[in-house]
């Protein structure tokens, strides 16, 4: 496989970092005044952050990844015979390139002569997704490090060819917006694509309480962890003193809202300075700093997001037993 990087992208690299930092710095100054507390969990995923989530996505108790990839297995090749002609794969949080590879390797033949664009935030989900679909012969892929709406822009310019392109939007990552803000998100990724273009979109589905809270609070602790990792990274690229030891994982299911919630709760009071943001924050103990909202669905619901936002509904695929969809739609 060979794998190509935007040249000019890396003569940019250093303003881009410094806009990364600075937007972080934003962010941090923003979220964690508000009330609640908040931090957006696009910033879990450091290096650390992305190994941990590898480590969640193997655990027993979280099926996201185990049921995706067995769809993935099961309706790979008439997802790609949708597309004839093919001209490129764009995925969207690209992780470890293993739902990619599934589809690509169950495509068979079709898989050949492929442009792939991977676009993550994580420089070591790039570099292993990279790795992964190594093996494939006439994939070439790009990497791009940006956010998904930056990444699919960039990486659509970058397509040639009359073909058709697919947007890969899996592992559920649609769950992390509220309401809102997918509508918004998917009418983004309408108006970047065009007509006849297809987008799949892997979303996990309304579970027993039980089982949503073991997925997202594991008795191995994996998911605390990768919890807790966003005040290490807060610390070492803030400088902050956030004492991590004395913030406790929670997660909750909001039934009302249909949303597993990820917290870390102070378990005692404590003052917080965090350099970069200029920031003194004192905090009382059992207060909370809301990290991730993971909405579940029914079916129906996501063909409807879906088509409310210029797509039509072509496939949808389902687990059963573990409760999982894999919506296929195109642009219209």
């Amino acid at each position: 496989m060979d794998i190509r990087t935007d040249r000019s992208n890396e003569k940019r690299r250093p303003s881009a970092a410094d806009a990364s930092l600075a937007q972080f710095v934003a962010d941090v100054q923003y979220y964690l005044t508000q009330t609640p507390r908040q931090l957006p969990s696009r910033y879990f995923y450091d290096e650390l952050g992305s190994a941990l989530f590898e480590a969640i996505c193997r655990l027993p108790w979280y099926r996201i990844t185990r049921s995706e990839h067995a769809l993935l297995a099961a309706h790979g090749d008439a997802i790609l015979r949708h597309l004839d002609p093919l001209s490129a794969i764009v995925e969207l949080g690209s992780g470890s390139g293993e739902k990619l590879k599934t589809i690509l390797e169950a495509g068979g033949r079709r898989a050949g002569g492929l442009d792939v664009h991977l676009v993550d935030l994580s420089a070591s989900a790039l570099e292993l997704s990279s790795r992964v679909l190594a093996p494939l012969d006439g994939v070439r892929a790009s990497a791009h490090r940006l956010s998904y709406e930056e990444g699919l822009r960039e990486a659509t310019r970058a397509i040639s060819g009359s073909g058709r392109t697919l947007v890969l939007f899996l592992g559920s990552n649609i769950g992390n917006f509220d309401p809102p803000a997918a509508d918004a998100f998917m009418r983004g990724l309408r108006g970047t694509l065009a007509g006849g273009d297809l987008l799949l979109v892997g979303a996990d589905l309304v579970k027993p309480e039980r089982e949503l809270l073991l997925a997202y609070d594991d008795p191995l602790g994996v998911t605390a962890a990768f919890n807790r990792n966003l005040l290490v990274r807060i610390n070492r690229e803030l400088a902050a003193d956030f004492a991590v030891e004395r913030f406790a994982h929670r997660a909750v299911w909001n039934a009302a809202e249909s949303r597993v919630e990820m917290h870390l709760v102070a378990r005692s009071a404590q003052q917080v300075h965090v350099g970069a943001a200029q920031l003194d924050l004192r905090f009382d103990e059992g207060e909370a700093i809301w990290t991730e909202s993971s909405y579940k669905y029914e079916p129906e619901q996501i063909a409807r997001m879906i088509e409310a936002t210029g797509f039509r509904t072509t496939s949808q695929w389902l687990d059963p037993a573990d409760r999982f969809a894999l919506t296929l739609a195109e642009a219209v």
